[in-house]
């Protein structure tokens, strides 16, 4: 396992603190007056969903944590057990099902037979990790009405997999648009 050091502790990475993984969703190191720098962090605790901020100081140091994640394929969701199935992406007869609330707002732009990566800590999934951007289709949109487009109108769709995002006045039902799935938000149009 490495070792980091307090000014290493950076977004993205993975450490263990208070005895599980945490990811660094935001780190800033500085100095205040004559005292030595400090690495002021917010954490989110990657089983719980926890977020917390902390302050690494000089002499601190964190354990990467060693996540290991494995391709599986999305098969169906069973929202009155809480379940969402997968299975292996090459072996379809080993399925597994995970709770909601592992896989979190990810699971709105989740599309059956999707491939994405499970993370995995001590031998248990601990979260999806969807590609940043997925292509989804236009399943209703609200007639464009023409008026002040000026300042780039937008309008709310609802996309395939039950999700809404605001997308412009131009995207039409049937249409297939580029989601962010990070931020929830639409990118672009792929075709009509």
């Amino acid at each position: 396992m490495a070792m980091l050091e307090y000014n290493e502790i950076r977004q993205r990475k993975h450490i263990i603190f208070e005895g599980e993984p945490y990811e660094v969703l935001d780190s800033h190191v500085f100095r205040k007056q004559q005292r030595k720098p400090v690495n002021q962090t917010k954490l989110k605790n990657m089983i719980s969903g926890r977020v917390v901020e902390h302050a690494f100081h000089q002499s601190d140091k964190a354990v990467e944590a060693e996540i290991e994640t494995k391709q599986v394929k999305y098969l169906y969701s069973n929202p009155k057990n809480n379940e969402i199935w997968f299975c292996y992406e090459n072996k379809p007869g080993e399925r597994f099902s995970l709770a909601e609330e592992i896989i979190g707002p990810a699971l709105k732009f989740l599309k059956e037979n999707s491939i994405v990566s499970a993370m995995i800590f001590d031998d248990r999934i601990i979260g999806i990790k969807l590609p940043i951007k997925v292509e989804l289709r236009v399943t209703e949109a609200p007639p464009t009405i023409k008026g002040n487009t000026a300042q780039g109108g937008n309008k709310q769709v609802t996309l395939e997999t039950g999700a809404n995002v605001n997308a412009p006045l131009f995207i039409n039902a049937g249409d297939i648009i580029t989601v962010n799935t990070e931020t929830g938000e639409y990118t672009d149009r792929v075709s009509k």
